[in-house]
């Protein structure tokens, strides 16, 4: 059985670009309307689902609220959480550490940020997250309401990269991605949906 997920990412938030993993600042107006354009007016889910961080949630309370859709919050959908570079922009990094940066950005499971999640265990966060939307949801479509890491890891596999190249997809605020995800045996069949 198929889950369709179509993946959401926020919007812009009010302490600008850097590395957001578990800061909680809200969307800006500009964030607001970046997700409000991303869907529309129609509603083609059955459900959805949010990262608790307000940057996803405050969004998916009001699409739920207008829709009349159930809402779930999962924090196994939140962003890596970046240890010491939590806050800081890469050119910030580069100023101070250059090398680290450097080494994450061509290796991020080797290297992750100091003092921050091993991307192993992000991955498997993410992959116990889709294990429970998919024995909720499976034969429906739910919308997700999340962040860039995220949908990084999930667009990589659907693009049938490794899951260590997940920074060579890009993910823009309020950009959209629809996904078909599937069992198969003990891991996932994730493909692209076309819309």
């Amino acid at each position: 059985m198929t889950l369709r997920l179509e993946l959401l990412r926020h919007g812009e938030t009010e302490l600008g670009g850097g590395f957001r993993g578990r800061l909680d600042d809200a969307l800006t107006e500009t964030g607001w309307a970046q997700m409000r354009d991303a869907l529309g007016d129609e509603c083609r889910w059955s459900a959805l689902v949010s990262s608790p961080l307000q940057r996803c949630a405050a969004f998916a309370e009001e699409l739920a609220a207008r829709h009349g859709l159930p809402l779930g919050f999962e924090p196994g959908l939140q962003e890596l959480d970046f240890g010491q570079w939590e806050g800081l922009s890469p050119a910030k990094l580069m100023e101070s550490d250059a090398a680290a940066l450097e080494r994450f950005w061509n290796d991020p499971y080797a290297f992750p940020p100091p003092g921050g999640e091993a991307m192993g265990d992000f991955e498997s966060r993410v992959f116990a997250a889709l294990q429970r939307l998919y024995q909720a949801h499976a034969g429906s479509s739910v919308l997700v309401v999340t962040h860039g890491g995220v949908m990084r890891l999930l667009g990589a596999l659907a693009s049938g990269l490794p899951a260590r190249r997940l920074l060579e997809v890009m993910v823009a605020h309020g950009e959209c991605m629809a996904l078909d995800v599937t069992r198969d045996g003990d891991g996932w069949r994730i493909h692209k949906a076309s819309n």
